[in-house]
């Protein structure tokens, strides 16, 4: 566990840890809850609309889980590849062929934005193992609402199963790192003013390629870390009703 990467091995992972395993060559990650003896609770779309846009790419980037034939399905698992909400799996199905990482909690500024990858780590603290199983267990009887990739996804839920805080639901956007680095990655590739940059000389656009780069590295670590749930006020501690 560092800088570098999270990747732990099965034998290490202990009860209430959060993990999450990368899906299509690392382009997002699906996020869960490990509680014993192999089994995980995660939040899940499934049947291949898992990022949850309304658009193509939902038939492109495939489910959290293998899509196992209706005839033959995951002898532990039985039919749950195919639910919805936050569900209880194996954790087989829930790395999906891919390996374990464990985000990490109460890490320090200098860490977190040496983490250029948002998804990986948080400010904030994690409560006991008995509090953060008790929430999984309480989620997957109640549910966690409607599932969106910005807004209300499976690092939220995880988030949330580990710290009880969430993002006030009148607020733009949701708490996940993932969120926070793909809205941040997006402005500043938005403030690059191309059609400057191509009308300038080769020691023009190469001197303003490199304060551009320099200011948009610096802009992209603002908005992660002033997004991340351990530094941000807009958030409200959940109550469990029973």
């Amino acid at each position: 566990m560092g800088v570098l990467t999270n990747k732990i091995k099965r034998e290490d992972l202990k009860p209430g840890d959060h993990i999450y395993s990368y899906r299509l060559a690392y382009t997002y990650s699906h996020h869960g809850i490990y509680v014993d003896k192999g089994n995980v609770i995660h939040f899940t779309r499934g049947e291949g609309q898992e990022i949850g846009t309304g658009t193509g790419l939902d038939h492109i980037i495939g489910s959290s889980l293998p899509q196992h034939p209706l005839d033959n399905p995951c002898p532990i698992c039985s039919d749950q590849s195919r639910s919805d909400g936050v569900i209880s799996s194996c954790i087989d199905c829930f790395l999906s062929g891919g390996d374990v990482y464990r985000y990490e909690y109460g890490v320090t500024p200098a860490f977190f934005l040496a983490k250029a990858r948002g998804g990986t780590c948080t400010r904030a603290s994690s409560e006991s193992e008995e509090q953060v199983i008790h929430r999984a267990f309480y989620f997957l009887r109640k549910g966690f609402g409607v599932y969106d990739v910005m807004k209300n996804n499976c690092e939220d839920f995880a988030l949330c199963c580990k710290t009880g805080w969430k993002v006030i639901p009148t607020v733009d956007g949701g708490q996940s790192g993932q969120a926070a680095t793909f809205q941040a990655a997006a402005g500043v590739i938005l403030s690059v003013p191309v059609a400057f940059l191509a009308r300038s000389s080769p020691v023009g656009y190469a001197a303003t390629s490199v304060a551009r780069l320099v200011a948009s590295c610096g802009t992209y670590c603002v908005n992660r870390y002033i997004n991340d749930i351990g530094v941000r006020r807009d958030v409200v501690k959940v109550v469990l009703e029973e």
